[in-house]
């Protein structure tokens, strides 16, 4: 029989932490099974994973985060996946207060305090893209980037096309749960300091990469909460342009036309986008009940 949590540990040259992680984890979840995927490491944290009873599976070279969890989720045979990093700052002892959780969420995530971020810079960075989560999927989301969490795996797996290869799945899969309509329980832990390594994460580059992905799963979720404060805004500038130029000039200019009509056009590609999205969306649910259907005529 396949073990009923899967726990998923990305790796990337942290052979001075994932030995003591694991050998914590194994005596406190002797029943897990330990996947541990090593993203291209240079140094022995291959050898020091797998002496510690893990299966690990290893990528040539240095893909990303996000592929190295991809890999794990296709690799795990649990009910439950459980992900987080082997640097040391997740604590083993509150997987058990995740999955106390379940059944009833479908995804429990382990919300970091103030105190566990890495910088104050990354912490106010973190705060804009709760906010900007929040708006999108009209749910508090309070750690968006948190990679400590636990989901079931049949939900997990329907995600691996949207996950990118980079630190943002985080993001990804926070954002599509939540916009498909499943249940998210955020956990407050106490995240550790990382014990080996050096985080890769770089505020700029990866802060446009994640606004970026909020963007892309609103547009593909819920494209008017992007399009309508866009349209919203060039009509608002029309009419203020439309004031200024009638007090100055007495008349309406071609600039003040020209910010109306793109509001306008904003506003219908918003409509045929929504449209679009809600005939995916509905195509993609009866798909899912006609196997449940099934698999349960087969069972009875």
């Amino acid at each position: 029989m396949s073990p009923e949590v899967s726990l998923i540990i990305p790796v990337y040259n942290e052979a001075d932490s994932i030995g003591s992680l694991l050998l914590e984890i194994k005596e406190r979840y002797p029943g897990f099974e330990l996947i541990v995927v090593d993203d291209g490491s240079t140094d022995d944290t291959v050898q020091v994973a797998d002496k510690a009873g893990a299966t690990v599976f290893s990528h040539p070279y240095n893909i990303g985060n996000g592929a190295a969890v991809k890999t794990g989720i296709r690799m795990a045979k649990g009910d439950i996946l459980v992900f987080m990093d082997g640097d040391g700052q997740h604590r083993p002892g509150d997987i058990g207060r995740m999955l106390e959780l379940f059944p009833k969420y479908d995804m429990v995530v382990g919300a970091r305090t103030r105190g566990g971020q890495a910088t104050f810079g990354r912490a106010i960075g973190n705060q804009i893209y709760n906010w900007l989560a929040s708006y999108v999927t009209k749910f508090t989301v309070r750690d968006l980037t948190s990679g400590f969490r636990a989901v079931k795996a049949p939900i997990a797996k329907s995600y691996i096309y949207l996950l990118p290869n980079t630190y943002s799945y985080p993001t990804t899969i926070t954002l599509g749960v939540l916009r498909d309509g499943q249940s998210v329980k955020y956990l407050p832990i106490e995240a550790s300091k990382r014990k080996s390594g050096k985080s890769s994460i770089r505020i700029f580059k990866d802060g446009v990469r994640f606004l970026m992905i909020i963007i892309r799963i609103c547009t593909l979720y819920s494209p008017l909460r992007i399009f309508l404060p866009v349209s919203f805004t060039m009509f608002l500038l029309g009419c203020v342009r439309y004031f200024y130029s009638f007090m100055t000039e007495g008349r309406f200019t071609n600039m003040s036309a020209l910010l109306y009509i793109s509001s306008i056009i904003i506003f219908m590609m918003g409509l045929v986008s929504e449209q679009v999205c809600q005939m995916r969306f509905e195509r993609r649910v009866p798909n899912k009940r006609v196997k449940k259907h099934q698999s349960d005529d087969k069972k009875n």
